[in-house]
């Protein structure tokens, strides 16, 4: 009990939990500083980065190296390609080192998370840089990356006392019981490109806080964003082995990490089709292993806006440019589908349109560009492929459709309008700058249309009529349902953020119960001997 009490006066000190601001850049100082912190990343390219294991770097092995996506000559580092012999000794390090992890105070763990979330703040544009260069974020898209990692780390750490502390269970007078929440082991935390800071921060930051030891793959095409990140932590006081960085391809890092039998959890965010691998892999048993390991798993989605009738289109209009087009439409929340109303699709689709052809698409390192390009040359293939797809299909190209691959990887904002909702471009996740614009008869057809799809990430409705929001708020079957707002833009604390069926297992990232996933619960009862009530019965005692 005394321990629980001193965790209510650490919680009790904390500040409440509140968003990270974003970066006003229309104000010079902050303009002149995002500049500034872009020159001082230029200074470090082609830097050749370690593996860390236990603290220990390593050097010395075969490499690859990742290049800016707007400037596809421009090598940005070299990363070590770990064998599965380094993979399985960063597993058997963070075994070790979860021993005395596990040990530590809450006091201690949520510390490192504060402390980071800190340093991060003070360099905050530095990390943007990074996200600009490397994965070709634009200021905006960048500094929301940032301020989301920073949300992460601030709102676990005071999580993470929560669950330190006392929770609710019924009493009894024959025993004294308490629930008390242990960390699992050994997790392998495996994060995306398109967020690389601020999920890859948000997995690792709620693995570690809970006890947990780490071994980070950090997404091939964003590993210098995730180096700089472990080194944030050591440099907040996270002792060595907590965290250990293994940068490799999937197939030797990523499938070594998820078959290995001392491995507890995996916390996977990326496709589809990966995130069907790992779950399939992890529920194997191989000798050695005694658990189930626990798959947490965000898997994408083909998310949909519906346009009613009864609605201010202007709105509509420009949430679905800014949810399909933000970041080059490379958001799992991203709106890939756009359902309108027959009374007002017509309209609807020339506002699209002409709001689209507004963006100002260019290298993301300019302070004006809106618009940069996608990650890498498999996608640029990849979303070309898709657009010519749904031409063929039936779809009218109604802006955009246009590559420029000459310099980067530049693919222009794409609007496809008439597209057959069980078309190919209604129903695959494309991950790219595409928006599909389909037809509805009338409300009820659009919810169907909305609904007929394997995913379940976001979703939005516009519409005034209160009835058809409340009927959006029943039968359209997404985990993030947004009415009269754009389907993007998830603020931790504020929007619990996961979804159903191939979207993945609903982990609600930045809610109140996603650290229960790095959780178990522990049941512990003292039977209290009864005081004698007589003389006699003292002496039978």
């Amino acid at each position: 009990m005394m321990r629980f009490a001193r965790h209510l006066e650490v919680i009790l000190k904390l500040s409440e939990f509140r968003n990270e601001p974003l970066t006003d850049f229309g104000k010079e100082p902050n303009r002149k500083a995002m500049e500034e912190a872009i020159k001082t990343i230029r200074g470090e390219v082609g830097r050749q980065y370690p593996l860390v294991i236990g603290g220990e770097r390593i050097t010395g092995l075969k490499s690859s190296s990742t290049i800016n996506p707007a400037r596809k000559v421009e090598t940005l580092g070299s990363f070590q390609k770990a064998t599965k012999e380094l993979v399985n000794r960063a597993v058997e390090v963070a075994a070790t080192t979860f021993e005395s992890w596990k040990r530590q105070p809450v006091e201690v763990r949520a510390g490192v998370l504060l402390k980071a979330a800190a340093l991060l703040r003070q360099r905050k544009h530095e990390f943007s840089a990074v996200m600009i260069l490397e994965v070709g974020k634009t200021w905006a898209e960048a500094d929301a990356d940032t301020a989301e990692a920073i949300d992460f780390l601030e709102f676990y750490a005071r999580e993470a006392y929560r669950y330190a502390g006392e929770q609710p269970i019924v009493k009894i007078d024959s025993e004294t019981n308490d629930l008390v929440y242990i960390p699992l082991g050994v997790g392998a935390v495996i994060p995306p490109w398109n967020f690389p800071l601020a999920i890859m921060a948000g997995m690792t930051s709620a693995a570690l806080v809970t006890g947990n030891t780490v071994v980070l793959k950090p997404s091939s095409d964003a590993p210098w964003i995730a180096y700089r990140f472990v080194e944030l932590l050591e440099e907040a006081g996270m002792p060595g082995g907590v965290v250990n960085f293994v940068s490799g391809s999937g197939g030797e890092v990523g499938d070594t990490l998820i078959q290995h039998p001392r491995i507890r959890f995996i916390a996977f965010t990326g496709s589809r089709e990966v995130g069907l691998h790992i779950n399939e892999e992890a529920a194997k048993t191989p000798k050695g292993q005694l658990w189930i390991k626990r798959v947490i798993a965000e898997m994408g989605g083909k998310d949909a806006i519906i346009v009613d009738r009864e609605t201010n289109l202007e709105d509509a209009a420009s949430a679905i440019v800014a949810s399909a087009f933000g970041f080059q439409g490379q958001k799992c929340s991203a709106c890939s589908r756009a359902i309108i109303d027959q009374a007002v699709y017509d309209e609807v689709v020339e506002l699209i349109a002409s709001k689209t052809r507004a963006l100002r698409m260019g290298a993301p390192h300019e302070a004006a560009s809106q618009f940069g390009p996608v990650v890498n040359e498999s996608a640029f293939k990849t979303i070309k492929s898709y657009i010519e797809k749904g031409k063929k299909e039936g779809g009218r190209l109604v802006t955009g459709g246009e590559a420029h691959g000459e310099e980067g990887f530049f693919i222009e904002p794409t609007v496809i309008a008439d597209v057959d909702p069980r078309g190919t471009i209604a129903q695959e996740e494309i991950f790219g700058p595409v928006l599909a614009v389909m037809k509805a008869r009338d409300f009820d057809d659009a919810l169907r249309i909305a609904n007929d799809t394997e995913f379940g990430l976001t979703g939005a409705v516009f519409t005034d009529n209160p009835e058809k929001l409340a009927r959006a708020e029943e039968e359209f079957f997404v985990g993030n349902l947004y009415l009269n707002r754009k389907c993007t833009g998830a603020l931790v604390g504020v929007h619990p953020f996961g979804g159903f069926n191939m979207s993945g297992t609903d982990s609600k990232a930045g809610g109140h119960d996603y650290l229960l996933l790095f959780l178990q619960a522990k049941a512990i009862s003292r039977k209290i001997k009864a005081e004698p009530r007589t003389v006699a019965e003292a002496a039978a005692f």
